[in-house]
C-alpha cells in the first residue's frame, strides 16, 4: 500500500514539472440575435391601408392589395376587378431617389373563383463609383453611376371552398440586381429565385347581438416560400424571407352607415435563427503552477493562436440547411430556448372605422422585440371613396430607439375598381 502512494504522489510531483494545457471556449461577443434574409424589400407594407394599421393584412377585409398579404380574400370582394398602384418614398430624410413601386390587378371570375397579379419594385436610386484613370501627375477620376434594383412579379389563383373560406396559392419569381460590374475581376451575378404563397381566409355572416350586428374575420399565409439564393460562385446562400402570418378581427357594424373593425396579427420568419458562436482556445501553463494567469505567459501564444477553432457553435443549430429544413428548424433552434422563439414573433394590432363605405379612418401599432430588430412603430392613415376610385394615406411614428426608414414619411395608394357591386357578399 505504501508502495503505491508514494508511487502516486511521484506521479503528481512529475506532472507539476511539465506545463498543462487546458481548452476554453471564448463567446463571441458580436454575436447578432437578428433574423437576416435576402430581398427583404418583400416584407415592406406597400399599400398606404396596410401602413396605417400597423402593417397588416392577412385578415383585415378585402381591398386591391389584397396579394401582398392574402389573395384568398379576392374571392369575397364585391367589385368584379381592380387595379392599384402604390408609391413608397423609402429613407426619405436621407434621399430622394430610393422608392418601393407595387401594382395589382385581381378579377372574380365567378362567385368561386378569382385570378390575381402583382409587380413590386425597389429602387435603391444611383450610385456613383469612382475609377482612377492615368496614374500620375495627370491623373483623372471618373464617376461611373449604376442604378441597383430589386423585383418580384406573382401570380395567384383563389378558390372557394365554403360559404365563408377560401384558399389561395401563388406563384413568384424575384430577381435582385445588387451586382457591381465594374469591381475588377468579380463574378457577381443578379441573384434569381422563385417562391410560392399558401394563404387561407374565413369571413362570418353578419351576425345580431345586443346592440350592434358583427362579422368575424380569420386569415392565415405562409409566404416566400422557395429555395435559397446567392450573388457569386464563392458567396453565401441567402434565405428568402419566408414568413407566416395569423391574424383575427371582428367588425362592429353599428348601423348601415358606419363600421369599426378591429384585428389583429402576429408573425414570424421561418428561417433559422444564428447560433451562439465562439473560439476555441488551448491556453498553456507554462510554468506549471496549476494557474492560468496572463503575467506567466500562460495565454495564446501564436501557435496557440493560429491552432484556434474560430466560430464554433456554442448554442443553437447550423444554419447551413435546405429552406424546408430551415422552416422546421426555425420553430426550436433558438440559442435562448423556448423565451427566444417566442421574441421571434411580431405583433400588430389596427383598427379601422369606416363611414358609407366612403371614408375611412385608421390606426395601428406594430412591436417587434428589442433583440431582434427593434421595429416599434405608430401609424394612422385615412381612405376616400369616390365613385369606383379609393384613395388612401398613411404616415408612421417610430416608437423606438432604432429610426424607422419610414419614419415621417406620407404615403398614398389609389386603387381602380370595376364592376363595384356586381357581387353581394354581405
Amino acid at each position: 500500500m505504501k508502495k503505491y502512494a508514494i508511487t502516486f504522489i511521484a506521479l503528481i510531483t512529475y506532472g507539476g514539472l511539465f506545463a498543462q494545457e487546458t481548452t476554453q471556449i471564448i463567446p463571441n461577443t458580436t454575436d447578432s440575435r437578428v433574423i437576416t434574409t435576402g430581398v427583404p424589400f418583400m416584407l415592406i407594407a406597400p399599400d398606404a391601408r396596410s401602413a396605417s394599421m400597423g402593417d397588416m393584412g392577412v385578415a383585415t377585409s378585402v381591398d386591391g392589395y389584397s396579394q401582398q398579404w392574402n389573395p384568398a380574400k379576392y374571392v369575397f370582394s364585391e367589385a368584379k376587378s381592380g387595379v392599384s398602384l402604390s408609391y413608397t418614398p423609402y429613407l426619405s430624410r436621407l434621399v430622394n431617389d430610393i422608392s418601393i413601386s407595387y401594382a395589382t390587378y385581381f378579377n372574380r371570375l365567378n362567385e368561386y373563383s378569382a385570378v390575381s397579379a402583382s409587380f413590386k419594385y425597389f429602387s435603391l436610386g444611383q450610385i456613383d463609383l469612382t475609377e482612377q484613370t492615368n496614374p500620375g501627375p495627370n491623373e483623372q477620376i471618373v464617376y461611373i453611376p449604376v442604378k441597383p434594383n430589386e423585383f418580384t412579379a406573382d401570380l395567384a389563383y383563389t378558390l372557394r371552398l365554403a360559404d365563408q373560406f377560401s384558399m389561395a396559392v401563388a406563384l413568384r419569381y424575384m430577381k435582385s440586381n445588387l451586382r457591381i460590374q465594374q469591381v475588377p475581376n468579380s463574378n457577381a451575378q443578379p441573384a434569381s429565385s422563385f417562391g410560392a404563397d399558401l394563404t387561407g381566409y374565413y369571413q362570418s355572416e353578419e351576425e345580431a347581438y345586443n346592440d350592434f350586428n358583427g362579422r368575424w374575420r380569420a386569415g392565415f399565409a405562409i409566404q416566400n416560400l422557395g429555395p435559397k439564393f446567392k450573388y457569386d460562385d464563392g458567396g453565401r446562400d441567402n434565405f428568402q424571407p419566408t414568413t407566416l402570418r395569423l391574424g383575427a378581427g371582428f367588425d362592429f357594424i353599428f348601423d348601415e352607415y358606419s363600421k369599426l373593425g378591429v384585428t389583429a396579427e402576429v408573425s414570424k420568419l421561418l428561417v433559422p435563427t444564428p447560433p451562439r458562436l465562439g473560439d476555441r482556445i488551448v491556453f498553456t501553463d507554462t510554468n506549471g503552477d496549476g494557474i492560468f494567469n496572463e503575467a506567466d505567459g500562460d495565454f495564446q501564444t501564436e501557435d496557440q493562436l493560429a491552432a484556434s477553432e474560430e466560430d464554433i457553435i456554442i448554442e443553437g443549430q447550423d444554419t447551413d440547411v435546405s429552406f424546408i429544413n430551415g422552416v422546421f428548424q426555425s420553430f426550436g433552434d433558438a440559442p435562448g430556448g423556448f423565451s427566444e422563439e417566442l421574441r421571434e414573433f411580431t405583433w400588430a394590432l389596427g383598427a379601422e372605422y369606416t363611414y358609407q363605405e366612403n371614408f375611412a379612418l385608421r390606426a395601428g401599432y406594430f412591436n417587434e422585440a428589442e433583440d431582434k430588430g427593434a421595429r416599434k412603430f405608430f401609424a394612422i392613415g385615412a381612405g376616400f371613396k369616390y365613385t369606383t376610385i379609393n384613395l388612401d394615406l398613411s404616415y408612421l411614428f417610430s416608437a423606438s430607439r432604432v429610426q424607422s426608414p419610414l419614419e415621417n414619411t406620407l404615403r398614398f395608394s389609389l386603387t381602380f375598381n370595376f364592376g363595384d357591386g356586381e357581387y353581394d357578399e354581405y
